[in-house]
């Protein structure tokens, strides 16, 4: 069966000096000052500080295709909290594509960057099984998101939203200390993204912290006024020691202009699977596999003078 043909755009190489031809503007009727398109049901059930999703057929699960993806749904509801339809919506870090299908299925606008060219041809891929028809543009590009800026004009994006390298977390052999199964296809495997030195996922964490915080003060300019970034990580235990990454991304942000207004729970209890018994009897580790972190920031409103 053919599949129809749609706006969905991919671009390998594009010329760092063009703009993209892409919509930015809203294309709901939602008053001027609503945040989004949401009823009032909508919005009670996301005030809860806590979230939980699930994952679908159309969703990544292969760490051989990704190693640390996350679900359309909460790509989705994050988008749909924070823009209108035919907003733009913008990944610096967009892997595996997730935050395009989301957005895709939103009616949103977006683009997303990645240094990986196998990671673009993936997006690719999904954008072109889902035959969805609407009036948004999706767009794929491999590149650097220290580049950005030279794609897109200032205040034209409505959301920043990524889940981005977690320092060097996956950067490392899986050490597999469960008592419950100590054997098992991640034991001893590396799941890095690449070991290209631009590579976020390559970094300790003093140096990812500093690299993080000049990507986002490259980005700052384009979101608009009160338009928020969202950003999922966990933290990390690491020979007994627990890496903050949450805390370290919130003190870098705040430096370099952004202003973190809630810090959401993800809840992963429900999607994982066979949790061993870590540090019982003697140190008690709470799972970073159980839960994650939405932090989530805005551009503070320009002051009147």
């Amino acid at each position: 069966m053919n599949i129809p043909e749609t706006k969905t755009v991919s671009q390998k190489k594009p010329t760092k000096s063009k703009r993209l031809n892409i919509g930015s503007t809203r294309t709901c009727n939602c008053g001027p000052t609503h945040i989004n398109c949401m009823t009032a049901k909508e919005w009670l059930k996301s005030q809860l500080g806590v979230w939980q999703f699930y994952y679908e057929k159309r969703d990544i699960r292969d760490k051989k295709l990704h190693p640390a993806t996350f679900p359309i749904s909460l790509a989705r509801k994050v988008i749909e909290l924070f823009s209108h339809k035919g907003e733009l919506v913008l990944d610096p870090f967009v892997g595996s594509g997730t935050t395009l299908v989301a957005a895709k299925d939103s009616d949103r606008n977006a683009v997303g960057f990645d240094l990986q060219e196998n990671y673009i041809d993936l997006c690719r891929n999904r954008l072109r099984q889902d035959s969805l028809l609407n009036n948004s543009k999706q767009v794929a590009i491999q590149d650097d998101a220290k580049m950005v800026s030279n794609y897109l004009d200032e205040e034209t994006v409505s959301l920043i939203f990524t889940s981005p390298p977690y320092a060097n977390l996956l950067n490392r052999k899986r050490k597999n200390k469960s008592r419950r199964d100590r054997k098992n296809e991640q034991l001893g495997k590396i799941e890095q993204y690449s070991q290209d030195p631009r590579d976020l996922g390559t970094m300790e964490l003093e140096n990812y912290t500093k690299a993080m915080g000049d990507i986002y003060e490259g980005l700052l300019p384009l979101l608009r006024p009160k338009a928020h970034c969202v950003i999922n990580v966990p933290d990390m235990w690491w020979e007994n020691q627990r890496i903050t990454i949450h805390v370290s991304l919130i003190e870098e942000l705040r430096k370099r202009g952004y202003e973190l207004r809630n810090v959401i729970i993800w809840d992963r209890t429900n999607i994982v699977n066979r949790i061993g018994i870590f540090g019982w009897p003697s140190n008690y580790i709470t799972m970073g596999v159980t839960f994650e972190y939405l932090l989530d920031f805005w551009r503070p409103p320009i002051k009147k003078k």
